[in-house]
């Protein structure tokens, strides 16, 4: 009896390991599985940004902008988050000196924003376009019109410090001015805007089509492209054909984003010449932003002639080339430099 009982579990044995053998035999005979990766179900939908013309997360490309009004005068240098800006506008103000408006979709990481200085009327048309919401401290009194118009929401550091602005102990007033994502996103709840696009904003530029760029094949030449028109801070742009973008100085020197010390660069440069009179012996600017003019489209070391008109008071600069076309930018950030009509043959090209 007991001898069966052994030639069973043997035999039980023997099977066993012949099935184990065979398993692994055929598992080191099969040919390697492809495993396609999963997409999680809460990886964010990628848009086009309105700004840039790039591939961005929807809540950041879908959610409307700010436009933040930034000093410009050498003792305010370098300002901090600017690199981040999809889009920066530099007009002239009283004095000869530049201030900029820096249009933001991507800040919320930006350890500080600034600094932040005041309104001048012509920004606010600027920053419409864009749908934008205006953050400014103070403000010219030729803009209060359209302020206390409700023209456009915005975010008044006269009203608003310490609620959507704070103040730096590392610069003096008025230079001491700041903001970050959270402090505009209590501005902005404070004062009820909505947060989104209004349902039918199509964007402000055209972009290359996917898979192109533009060349600008036939225009001049402009790897370097100075505005001596702004007889302060002396900006230039030189191009960098390695990396297709345009390195910005100014003041002689590299201008830098103080949070990261990187050069700042853009893709696209647009010159909008604009009539224009003074508003008082103060100085103050009527910059007319409505009639049209001429202007110049520069990318990729070249520079075309183009046109500009409005679509309507508040509505969108259009900018077209010699056969009436409206123009496409290359992917990625643009600078909008304002230059006086009088002042156009200060701006050079090499």
């Amino acid at each position: 009896m007991k001898k069966k009982i052994w030639k069973a579990l043997l035999s039980m044995l023997t099977v066993g390991c012949l099935c184990a053998s065979a398993t692994i035999f055929a598992a080191q005979e099969e040919p390697p599985v492809e495993m396609t990766p999963v997409t999680s179900d809460t990886q964010e939908t990628q848009v086009k940004s309105y700004l840039t013309g790039e591939m961005v997360p929807e809540s950041i490309g879908r959610r409307r902008p700010v436009a933040i009004m930034l000093s410009n005068v050498k003792i305010a240098c370098p300002q901090s988050g600017i690199a981040n800006a999809g889009v920066v506008y530099e007009a002239p103000v009283e004095g000869d000196i530049t201030r900029l408006m820096a249009v933001f979709e991507d800040y919320d990481s930006l350890g500080r924003i600034g600094s932040v200085r005041s309104c001048r009327d012509y920004y606010l048309f600027y920053a419409n376009e864009f749908d934008a919401i205006y953050a400014h401290f103070g403000q010219a009194v030729y803009a209060l019109q359209y302020l206390d118009a409700h023209n456009i929401d915005n975010l008044n550091g006269l009203e608003m410090d310490g609620t959507a602005y704070y103040r730096t102990t590392d610069r003096k007033a008025p230079h001491n001015a700041y903001t970050d994502f959270s402090y505009l996103q209590k501005g902005i709840e404070l004062k009820g805007y909505r947060q989104t696009y209004k349902e039918d904003y199509q964007g402000h530029y055209l972009f290359a089509e996917d898979g192109t760029e533009t060349t600008l094949d036939g225009g001049s030449a402009a790897n370097v492209v100075r505005l001596d028109n702004f007889r302060d801070n002396h900006p230039w742009f030189e191009y960098d054909a390695a990396t297709k973008k345009y390195n910005r100085f100014q003041f002689g020197e590299a201008q830098t984003d103080e949070l990261t010390g990187a050069q700042l660069q853009c893709d696209n440069i647009i010159l909008q010449y604009s009539a224009y009179q003074p508003y008082d012996a103060n100085g103050y600017l009527n910059i007319d932003t409505q009639s049209g003019g001429q202007g110049k489209f520069i990318t990729r070391g070249k520079a075309i002639d183009i046109r500009w008109e409005k679509d309507s008071p508040w509505g969108i600069t259009h900018y077209y080339d010699s056969n009436e076309q409206e123009i496409r930018l290359n992917p990625g950030k643009t600078w909008v430099e304002i230059v006086q009509n009088d002042r156009i043959d200060s701006v050079t090209y090499q």
